[in-house]
């Protein structure tokens, strides 16, 4: 590490969920090996609908309409980024975006975020670092998840960081390394099946809390493979859609019951894999009150969870990639092989600066 040094850096998240572009302004120090960090400002921006409705299509859309589709993405992200920056009369040294997550299959070597960062440099003439799971996805990798690095030094004051987004992943400590891996699907699925009665979301779980838990759906739910294989694993939009979602379209359940189910689903498998200790929970879940009860009922005695201010649980994975950002700058390890499974550490992010 290099002596004291102060970084201003953005950091942009959209999750796999759809719920929006999270923008955080971060001011990061350094001193004698050691980080700190605040957050400054924030927002969460909602995505058009037409273009939501093309980012949740995106899948299936043609070569052609998905490279035009990272260009409208970058672009409007670009627009939102600089409209942010303005707005709050902000001095930015670096612009870190996580982008839209289309396609990944770490075991063919393939992983595709889209929101170009090319375009969001032009609208913002500031320093764009994007495309941060490739290089560990080309070394072997899972290219997945890598908040840990941001867990390890922003956060080791903590047993275990638990992420509830659209997909949960845990990080901690085991043997002097740092190992983090996706343990189930969250949001992704409890959103699909609350539009399904015409809402974007299960407000604080009040849906789920209404129905019953099906012992059939949640025994195939539990014995889906993925749960059997050990770490470094991740989880993708593809993979939810070929093994999650068909189940619920072979059951007559109502959307009640197969919430609760989901719901309790989720928290034995979270609580399988907390590790012992405290573990800081953040991500849109943690507003799932029900959601964390029924972990609270299924984790033991040795395990807790500590929920912190509305800020870091709202914008701990876009302060993560704003400081993923700034270790790229430093050509320091932003991605940790003892959780993706790479064959080496590694830096990885793609700069556009003019």
């Amino acid at each position: 590490m290099s002596e004291a040094k102060t970084y201003h850096t953005i950091g942009l998240m959209s999750g796999t969920s759809l719920d929006g572009l999270d923008i955080a302004y971060c001011v990061f120090s350094i001193i004698k090996n050691k980080w700190s960090f605040q957050i400054k400002n924030t927002s969460t921006e909602s995505y058009p609908k037409d273009l939501l409705d093309k980012l949740k299509k995106s899948t299936q859309l043609s070569g052609l309409d998905l490279c035009l589709l990272d260009i409208e993405l970058g672009n409007w992200i670009g627009e939102k980024t600089i409209q942010f920056i303005k707005l709050h009369e902000l001095s930015v040294d670096l612009i870190a975006s996580h982008g839209h997550t289309v396609f990944h299959q770490p075991e063919k070597r393939l992983t595709l975020q889209i929101g170009n960062g090319q375009e969001i440099f032009n609208s913002c003439q500031i320093p764009v670092i994007n495309d941060f799971r490739s290089k560990d996805v080309s070394l072997g990798g899972h290219g997945a998840p890598l908040v840990p690095i941001g867990d390890q030094l922003l956060f080791g004051e903590y047993d275990g960081c638990l992420n509830l987004g659209g997909i949960a992943n845990v990080s901690y400590q085991r043997n002097n390394q740092r190992i983090a891996y996706d343990i189930t699907p969250v949001n992704i699925v409890l959103n699909m099946l609350s539009r399904e009665l015409g809402k974007p979301y299960d407000d604080q779980g009040s849906i789920a809390g209404q129905g019953n838990i099906d012992a059939v759906l949640f025994q195939k739910l539990n014995e889906l493979a993925f749960y059997d294989i050990d770490p470094p694993k991740s989880l993708g939009y593809e993979w939810i859609a070929t093994n999650i979602f068909p189940l619920f379209d072979d059951s007559q359940l109502s959307i009640e019951d197969k919430l609760a189910t989901f719901t309790e689903h989720i928290a034995q498998q979270i609580a399988k894999q907390l590790p012992i200790g405290n573990s800081l929970v953040t991500g849109g879940g943690t507003y799932n009150n029900f959601l964390i009860t029924r972990i609270d009922e299924q984790i033991s005695g040795e395990q807790s969870l500590e929920i912190p201010n509305a800020t870091i649980l709202e914008y701990k994975e876009a302060l993560v990639f704003a400081f993923l950002g700034v270790l790229k700058t430093r050509n320091e390890v932003n991605c940790l092989s003892s959780v993706t499974g790479a064959s080496m550490d590694n830096c990885g992010g793609m700069i556009y600066n003019n």
